[in-house]
């Protein structure tokens, strides 16, 4: 039989949903609130970090002094070592002068806050591939941990990520890092400039103060305001987008970042979906479109907003929208209505969904929610100005799927972890690892996601409570011993997180062993 056109073009179009679908496989969602839009002044900036392959370890990083002379080694492969201990698979790529004095931070896969509670957060937006230099020095996740060691601030973040691009270049894809300080939340959006190019382009744009906002694997700067100070960008922007056949200055067309330099971003559900879901979440009487393209950049939320709405959203699967994967799996129950199936759940891998006639694209072919089972860890990070660093700094960090996990509360003076914490859980099943118990957990709950969701909630629930009220205390006790005594302080504070790190992994792989035996032979 002839292929005609219309075939062609169907096929055409499947396969380019495909593709997305595997080079999403890796993405994250991220979400910032400014201190006037949360209800206890906090800045927050929160990440879900979606991947199948990054390390799962981490560990703290001292402040360092270095005498004059020293190199900063460059390195590849951040996110693929084995342990703390074991950095084997670290590949040097090359060096640059060191400075006096590096800062101390929060070590995951992406590095998360450091010593003066300067956050970073990060979502992929790809972009061309013209663009792209991979023989250039820096990756996303060794520029994170350049402005880590070496800025206190937001502004002085973007000034790193400036000077260091464009010395020694960088070869990443396209991302969107949210970059939050005790004062200011920024996002920057930044990529290649060339294959064979030292150098990025890069668009910054302030988040106001009482204002939320997110990115999820898109772009999200439209027009560059160069006389507002909220605005800030490299100096090749126009340049670079001309050499390219990006945009033209002579066409008319208004310069546009995201749709200059992200536009396949920009134009799929999976991005536009998500945005949209956290708008609608904090801000519904804005009742956005939810197949809307351009959404604000940010905006004002009806209520101020809190840790635990944060958590909340990052569990979210569209439930209760028309986007609900799972809304046509029913079953008749035992009053004869259609009621959805305790086994559908929307967590089942992209090659299970057409058994349920249900696809793992976008648009019509699906959805692609925010929880996502191969979620890497959540991080919800509270900064709070008003409290001396190593007790305002929050990390609340959870393992794997955020719609199974529960949050560990990481004070930015925390300078341990118990060693379960320390080991990747990407070198196969293993006890002695701590994001095991929860991801054994999770795709186990996955199975009757109906049902065991219940059993999940009846120990996450009252446990938050616990550990909320529990680290409200701790702070009050800290910040009186920090006054004449930092040093014991810390060291409470370390005790603390290390205390509830081995019990929620204890109460995690407890969960399951219960779970496994509930509902043994009805999976």
């Amino acid at each position: 039989m002839l292929l005609t056109w219309k075939k062609f073009y169907f096929i055409l179009i499947f396969m380019f949903f495909i593709i997305q679908i595997k080079s999403n496989s890796c993405a994250c969602t991220i979400m910032t609130a400014g201190k006037k839009a949360t209800n206890d002044g906090s800045i927050l900036n929160c990440n879900v970090s979606d991947s199948r392959t990054t390390r799962t370890w981490m560990n703290r990083i001292p402040h360092q002094r270095y005498p004059a002379g020293s190199k900063c080694t460059i390195y590849a492969n951040t996110k693929r070592t084995v342990s703390a201990s074991d950095l084997s698979a670290l590949k040097p790529v090359g060096e640059i002068p060191q400075v006096a004095e590096t800062y101390s931070y929060l070590n995951t896969a992406y590095p998360a806050m450091n010593e003066w509670q300067l956050t970073v957060t990060e979502t992929t937006f790809g972009g061309p591939d013209t663009l792209r230099n991979k023989n250039a020095l820096f990756t996303c996740e060794e520029l994170c941990r350049m402005i880590m060691e070496r800025a206190k601030t937001a502004r002085e973040a973007i000034r790193v990520i400036d000077e260091l691009t464009r010395q020694y270049g960088y070869n990443d894809a396209g991302e969107v890092l949210a970059i939050a300080d005790k004062k200011e939340v920024w996002f920057l959006e930044i990529i290649g400039c060339g294959q064979d190019q030292i150098g990025a382009v890069w668009a910054a744009r302030q988040v106001p103060p009482d204002h939320i906002s997110v990115a999820a694997n898109g772009s999200r700067i439209l027009e560059i305001e160069p006389k507002n100070p909220d605005f800030m960008f490299s100096k090749n922007i126009y340049e670079v987008a001309e050499k390219y056949g990006l945009w033209s200055a002579k066409s008319g067309i208004p310069f546009r970042f995201a749709y200059i330099y992200g536009r396949e971003s920009r134009i799929t559900l999976s991005t536009r979906r998500r945005e949209w879901r956290v708008f609608d979440i904090l801000a519904p009487s804005l009742k956005l479109d939810p197949n809307g393209s351009d959404f604000p950049f940010s905006v004002k939320p009806d209520s101020l907003v809190t840790v635990e709405q944060m958590m909340k959203i990052f569990r979210d699967t569209f439930e209760g929208t028309d986007f609900d994967i799972t809304k046509n799996i029913l079953v008749v129950d035992k009053d004869g209505k259609s009621v959805k199936s305790p086994y559908a759940n929307p967590f089942m891998d992209y090659d299970m969904m057409p058994l349920f006639k249900v696809n793992g694209g976008w648009g019509k072919m699906g959805e692609r929610c925010i929880a996502r089972y191969y979620c890497n860890y959540s991080i919800v990070s509270q900064i709070r100005d008003w409290l001396p660093d190593p007790i305002g700094g929050l990390v609340w960090h959870g393992y794997d799927n955020p719609a199974m996990t529960i949050f560990l509360p990481i004070f930015n003076g925390t300078n341990e972890f118990p060693a379960a914490y320390k080991i990747s859980g990407r070198s196969g099943y293993n006890q002695n690892c701590a994001w095991w118990a929860y991801n054994r957990l999770a795709d186990l709950t996955a199975q009757r996601w109906g049902d065991m969701r219940q059993d999940i909630d009846s120990v996450r629930t009252p446990l938050m409570y616990e550990i909320f009220a529990k680290t409200r205390l701790i702070e009050m006790d800290a910040v009186k011993i920090y006054r004449d005594n930092p040093s014991k302080a810390i060291q409470m504070l370390t005790e603390y997180t290390m205390n509830w790190g081995e019990r929620l992994r204890k109460e995690w792989w407890n969960l399951g062993d219960f779970l496994w035996g509930k509902y043994t032979g009805r999976f």
